[in-house]
């Protein structure tokens, strides 16, 4: 009887437990599942913002190397060519952009409306105000101003001794407007030079570190031809640079004459047709 009654105690809570344990078993399953799931989103996301960072850095990364790559690029070439010939090389660059830049800025002041001047000289001179149009000269920057001012002081003299005065000022005159370009010149032909000699002596420095080894290979060799090239590179940008700007000045400096001989002509005429009444 005793066993029959405890049987009759644990039989239904043998059966509850059997009837729990897959609904706890289905839970664990649900949060295992929730855990994971969890999980992996977490590691989408770190795997997402890793993947952003890796872009944006790269992005940053190319910008900078966009900005400063030149310069660097350029930096590391100047030190790889050796900074002696190097320097030499950036100094005549340096030297002949600054003869360069005088000469323009001169060149640019002297420029002058030249028939708009002759124009109003003729006119005052015409009218018999000789000291009005020596004043207009004295007030006029350039070389044409100048010529005509000296033609002015011999108003009183033959027109061939005006001829031969206005001549002779005027070759002073573009003797001046030619002044320092023998300095860019100098630096025309520098700036190669340099670069062949950088040269000689990478070829140099080459076959010395041959020696050294005892062994011809490309990286025995490297060093050296590196140094030859890369001067000889410069020197031929520099020159080259210079080049452009001299021939700019020589432009210049021809429009310059031009203008000078077109108003001493009309000098002449003028002086010649104040002379004409009083003859």
């Amino acid at each position: 009887m005793k066993k029959h009654h405890l049987a009759r105690i644990w039989l239904p809570l043998v059966l509850a437990l059997m009837a729990w344990c897959p609904s706890l078993t289905l839970a664990q399953e649900k949060s295992d599942t929730s855990t994971v799931q969890q999980m992996a989103t977490d590691t989408t996301d770190l795997a997402l913002d890793d993947s952003l960072s890796i872009v944006f850095d790269s992005g940053a990364a190319a910008d900078e190397a966009e900005t400063t790559g030149f310069h660097q690029s350029l930096k590391k070439k100047f030190i790889e060519g050796n900074a002696g010939f190097m320097s030499l090389v950036a100094l005549a660059l340096v030297l002949g952009l600054a003869f360069c830049i005088e000469r323009i800025v001169y060149l640019s002041l002297s420029e002058i409306d030249a028939k708009r001047f002759m124009s109003d000289l003729e006119a005052k001179v015409a009218d018999g105000d000789v000291d009005g149009a020596k004043q207009q000269c004295l007030e006029t920057r350039g070389p044409v101003a100048a010529i005509c001012y000296q033609g002015l002081l011999r108003m009183g003299d033959d027109v061939k001794d005006v001829e031969r005065s206005v001549s002779s000022y005027a070759t002073v005159q573009a003797a001046n407007l030619e002044k320092g370009c023998s300095w860019i010149t100098l630096m025309i032909a520098m700036a190669p030079s340099l670069g062949f000699l950088g040269t000689v002596i990478g070829m140099v420095m080459a076959f010395d570190r041959i020696q050294q080894v005892g062994d011809i290979n490309p990286t025995t060799v490297a060093a050296g031809m590196k140094v030859a090239l890369i001067t000889t590179i410069f020197g031929i940008i520099v020159a080259l640079i210079l080049q452009l700007f001299y021939n700019y000045i020589l432009s210049k400096i021809e429009h310059l004459v031009s203008q000078m001989e077109e108003s001493s002509i009309t000098l002449l005429d003028v002086v010649a047709k104040y002379r004409r009444p009083s003859a």
